[in-house]
C-alpha cells in the first residue's frame, strides 16, 4: 500500500505545467505541501506527509524532488525530469512506476502516464487553481503487488 500511495506521489509529480508564483507560464513551479485531510486514497491508508518542488530543468521542462511519509511510515523520497511532450522520463525512487510521460491538457492541467516496464500501469492528472495556491492530483493505477489504487492528492503552495 505504502508502494501505491509513492508511486501516485510520483505520478502526481508528474510535473510539468503553467504559471504563477513561479516561472512565467508555468504555474506549477514552487513548492507544495500535501494537505492530508483534503486528500483520499482508496484504500487507505495514505500518505502521512509529502512535500514537492518543482523547479525549472536546464534546456525546458521540469525537475520534480518529493519527500513524504507513506502510509505505513516508510520514508519516500522521488526525483524525475521530464518535459510534456508524450515522451517517457525516468523516475527514481518510485515503488511503482519506472518512467512517465506527460503532455499538456491546457495551461494549467497536465496528463501523465505511469509505467512499469514500458507498460501503462497509471493514469494521473495534475490541476493547478486558477488562483495558483491549490494543486490537486488523481491518479489511479496498480501497484507492483497488482493492487489498484485510486488516490486524489490536495497540495497547498508554500
Amino acid at each position: 500500500m505504502g508502494l501505491r500511495l509513492l508511486s501516485f506521489g510520483l505520478v502526481a509529480g508528474l510535473a510539468l505545467s503553467g504559471a504563477r508564483a513561479g516561472a512565467p507560464g508555468n504555474p506549477i513551479i514552487g513548492t507544495w505541501k500535501l494537505n492530508v485531510a483534503k486528500s483520499t486514497f482508496t484504500p487507505g491508508p495514505g500518505w502521512r506527509s509529502q512535500t514537492r518542488t518543482y523547479r525549472l530543468a536546464p534546456g525546458g521542462g521540469v525537475i520534480v524532488d518529493w519527500v513524504g511519509v507513506g502510509g505505513h511510515g516508510e520514508p519516500m523520497r522521488v526525483r524525475f525530469e521530464s518535459k510534456t511532450d508524450g515522451k517517457d522520463y525516468p523516475m527514481k525512487g518510485s515503488a511503482n512506476y519506472d518512467t512517465l510521460n506527460a503532455v499538456r491538457v491546457d495551461a494549467l492541467t497536465v496528463k501523465s502516464e505511469e509505467k512499469r516496464g514500458g507498460k501503462v500501469v497509471g493514469i494521473a492528472i495534475r490541476k493547478v487553481s486558477p488562483d495558483g495556491k491549490v494543486m490537486t492530483i488523481t491518479d489511479d493505477g496498480t501497484n507492483r503487488k497488482g493492487e489498484k489504487f485510486s488516490q486524489v492528492l490536495v497540495f497547498e503552495r508554500q
